[in-house]
């Protein structure tokens, strides 16, 4: 077995049982005897727990605050500091490049490089493209076995979503009123922390824009300032769907007009609910079905069934999908309401490049097919997703300034 290397999963793999067959010594020989360590969102979340629960700062950030109240980036740089510190004998590492930056993704990526002179690499992916350089060795799992992974392409077959969309048959053509965002030399303090610096910037309906900047640029700050109700905007030049923002508009009227994911949303969600039901959730902007649809709105739900060729299984449990197909369903449950916006935050985080390309098509065919504007909030730049623009934030001392790429 070589000194380092990966193992290619999909998501609907047991990668909780594939980390502890390695660390038992049962899948690699000779592990068994070593001292090993995880490097993973399991881990940062049981330390953040720990802080929570108990106001114990076990593992701090460079900066010496909390993970809690710390970017994705800092959290994972102190991790990975952490572990260095307790001299492992070997590394398993999961998901390690997920919601980073492409600065601190090289960070981690040169940290692990020098650590692996010393230590062995076990890398756990499901993107082919995360795995590191240094490691030469790519296996699957067979029978409870490695097995070398073979290169051939396992693409999604194209046009998985055959049905075409709701139309004005189902809704009522809503009233345009461009542009839907409109912010204008907004900026931004936290105490003397500058987060924005004079950002201007429109969405206008059925564009499809990327919104991208470094971990801390104030990216969820803009996007707490059109979908939440972030007190920081009052007092700002911005307008939504045609309301000056603090001019007396409800936080719920807003939302209304809103379709929102994020790969956030179902952290400990537990509840059994039915597919069907999740997508008519909807309606009433809440993850379960606690008010009876209308007979017009279960007709829009069975649309997207459809579309999603779900309709045979929709009483089927949600949480019983894949990974995968989970997010197609909340991207449904965004979609029900025909929003005017569609915003999708880090929305391919933790995918395999199957289940991806499955993402990347339904969201292709709603840019096609509807008037709906997207934002697409990643630092990930998806083969299969070819926003029309770009806003890249820019970080300076004074704040992030902005920019639009064409």
């Amino acid at each position: 077995m070589q000194k380092h290397l990966a193992i290619y999963i999909s998501n609907s793999f047991d990668k909780e049982s594939l980390i502890k067959t390695i660390f038992f010594g049962e899948l690699i020989s000779g592990f068994s005897s070593l001292k090993g360590a995880l490097f993973s969102e399991v881990i940062l979340n049981k330390f953040i727990d720990e802080e929570i629960r108990h106001g114990k700062m076990n593992v701090a950030t460079q900066t010496k605050n909390s993970l809690l109240h710390s970017s994705e980036g800092e959290r994972k740089k102190a991790l990975l500091d952490h572990i260095i510190a307790q001299k492992p004998d070997y590394l398993v590492i999961d998901n390690v490049f997920g919601n980073l930056d492409v600065a601190t993704q090289a960070y981690i990526e040169k940290e692990l490089a020098a650590l692996s002179e010393t230590t062995s690499i076990v890398q756990i992916a499901n993107r082919k493209l995360d795995v590191l350089p240094f490691i030469k060795g790519i296996y699957q799992v067979e029978n409870n076995k490695l097995v070398e992974f073979s290169n051939t392409e396992n693409k999604t077959e194209p046009f998985y979503f055959i049905e075409a969309l709701p139309t004005v048959e189902y809704h009522d053509k809503p009233e345009i009123l461009n542009p839907l965002v409109k912010f204008n030399q907004v900026s931004i303090n936290y105490g003397e922390r500058s987060i924005l610096n004079s950002i201007s910037w429109e969405i206008k309906s059925g564009q499809f824009w990327q919104l991208m900047g470094p971990n801390g640029s104030g990216k969820s700050t803009i996007l707490s300032m059109i979908f939440g109700d972030n007190p920081k905007a009052y007092g700002q030049d911005i307008t939504l769907f045609g309301v000056k923002k603090g001019s007396g508009e409800s936080i719920w009227d807003i939302k209304q007009k809103i379709g929102y994911f994020s790969s956030e949303m179902l952290r400990g969600f537990t509840r059994r609910d039915a597919i069907g039901n999740m997508i008519a959730s909807g309606f009433f902007d809440t993850v379960g079905l606690y008010k009876t649809p209308t007979n017009a709105q279960i007709k829009i739900a069975q649309h997207w069934l459809r579309v999603l060729n779900m309709f045979d299984i929709r009483k089927q449990c949600f949480l019983s999908l894949s990974r995968g197909h989970q997010r197609l369903v909340l991207i449904a449950r965004a979609m029900v309401k025909n929003p005017p916006l569609l915003i999708l935050d880090e929305p391919t985080n933790g995918l395999d490049d199957s289940d991806a390309a499955l993402f990347c098509e339904l969201i292709n065919k709603i840019a096609t097919e509807t008037d709906t504007a997207i934002l697409y909030v990643s630092h990930r730049k998806e083969a299969n997703l070819d926003p029309d623009f770009i806003y890249e934030l820019l970080p300076t001392e004074q704040g992030s300034t902005g920019r639009v790429i064409d």
